[in-house]
């Protein structure tokens, strides 16, 4: 085998291939290391993927069992095939891991098996089993991601305390889950298990769920889950979870009036966030800096403080999200071939995939004020949405922040059925500068969820026509 490439890209996740096979496609010759045995990363293998096929299949069968029927679809003796389910969603898997590796032989991209370990600036060791095989390269790409984020005395066993991996394999539906964390991951996951049948309690630390959102949308959004079950216990710090004959017990503690509480469980989900993944890399040897939080410091160009190596992805600031990382990662590719790569941070979207799904763009009310921009809003239900109404998926509401001087807009939050589509929409127009009335003079077809995005952007100038 040939070992001197152009790029050598560590990490095979959705940040790593996808900057593997831009650099390849610009001529570069490129490798990329991945320890795992299978590409794709976190996201593919026990992440983002995994979890959507849960979150599309649960939601089928709560459908089937609870709306059905109602709707004039009767249909009896419904059964959940838990092994089934599994078999589908890891079937998936499967086919898209393949389709990577597909990828890579058609751009012809090395594919590297095992840990990469830098050696120096332009040197890379793959360690395979007892193997060991040195590479080098002119540019080195770091994209190894993120491991999950533990809380101190409290042991993850995947079996009984199970971090997101685990709670993608459980063999059976526990009876009472409770889900340490009120974030992305927690709600998707608790929400799986809820419409299987399980009784879920959300232990969250702060306030409020989904930090970082916008105020409005989350309180909606607890509300919406509440009326489907699940059960929250906020303002409150999780001391231990212990094992008690055939049962888990989750002590924790209020934060306002510091009382000490008790619940049982079955299962318990540790979903408290993710942590960069640098262990063992050798990133001090050869002189590349992490701030506070681990993270690989990076100028715009997102080189670290070696010029010739860089770093995408979950082991740099911003959101830890997969499509965040593929932008990063094309952007790398490009610079690293003399072209001008870019990623706009002000308009990455993020979705959660729960019933129903809620995504937003840009800025919060709470981070327009707090840099003291004057702002418009317009809001719209899906209440007053034709599409929605028949469809039975009124809950949620379409929210535009817009500059109040200039009309562009700055930040769009949506939820409702469907709004993962439908914010591409707005990271669209907000990419290129639109204003509300660009958005509103935009012709939308009827009838269709998105009417309710061109309702919104009327609001904004307090004329919609439906509302």
């Amino acid at each position: 085998m040939e070992n001197n490439f152009d790029v050598i890209v560590i990490g095979g996740g959705p940040g790593g291939y996808v900057c593997a096979i831009r650099a390849a496609q610009l001529g570069l010759k490129t490798a990329c290391v991945e320890s795992r045995g299978a590409l794709g990363g976190t996201c593919l293998n026990i992440g983002c993927i995994p979890s959507k096929s849960l979150l599309n299949l649960s939601e089928n069968f709560h459908k089937a069992k609870k709306d059905f029927n109602n709707q004039g679809i009767e249909i009896s003796d419904i059964k959940l095939n838990i092994e089934k389910m599994m078999s589908n969603k890891n079937k998936s898997i499967q086919t898209l891991t393949k389709g990577v590796e597909f990828l890579f032989k058609k751009n012809k991209v090395t594919y590297l098996k095992g840990k990469g370990v830098l050696f120096s600036s332009n040197d890379v060791v793959v360690y395979n089993d007892n193997k060991k095989e040195n590479f080098k390269a002119k540019n080195i790409v770091i994209a190894t991601g993120s491991d999950v984020a533990t809380i101190p005395g409290i042991t993850i066993d995947e079996k009984n305390i199970v971090s997101s991996t685990g709670a993608l394999s459980l063999d059976k539906v526990p009876k009472k889950l409770v889900v340490i964390g009120g974030g992305y991951i927690g709600l998707e996951m608790g929400s799986v298990w809820s419409r299987l049948g399980s009784e879920v309690t959300v232990i969250e630390y702060l306030d409020h769920i989904t930090p970082g959102m916008d105020k409005e949308i989350s309180k909606e959004f607890q509300k919406i889950l509440n009326k489907q079950g699940i059960k929250f216990r906020l303002n409150s710090k999780v001391n231990s979870v212990n094992k008690q004959s055939n049962s888990l017990i989750v002590e924790f503690t209020d934060n306002k009036n510091s009382k000490t509480e008790k619940t049982e469980a079955d299962k318990v989900l540790v979903a408290v966030g993710r942590k960069p993944y640098t262990e063992g890399l050798n990133l001090s040897k050869i002189g590349i800096k992490k701030d506070k939080k681990g993270r690989i410091e990076v100028n715009e160009k997102l080189q670290t403080s070696v010029n010739n190596i860089y770093a995408i992805g979950d082991v740099i600031k911003g959101p830890m999200l997969a499509h965040k990382a593929e932008d990063e990662g094309i952007a790398v590719a490009e610079v690293i071939a003399g072209q001008a790569g870019h990623v706009n941070y002000d308009v990455i979207p993020g979705v959660i995939y729960t019933s129903p799904e809620v995504a937003t763009v840009g800025k919060t009310e709470e981070q327009l004020k707090s840099e003291k921009i004057s702002y418009k809003v317009g809001k719209f239900p899906f209440l007053a949405n034709s599409r929605a109404k028949v469809n039975n998926e009124t809950d949620g509401f379409v929210k535009i922040l817009a500059d109040d001087k200039t009309d562009k807009v700055l930040g769009v939050h949506i939820i409702g059925s469907h709004c993962g589509n439908m914010i591409a929409e707005m990271a669209l127009a907000m990419e290129f500068g639109a204003s509300a009335e660009d958005i509103a003079r935009t012709c939308h077809a009827h009838p269709t969820h998105t009417e309710a995005i061109k309702e919104a952007a009327l609001a904004v100038d307090k004329r919609p026509i439906h509302f």
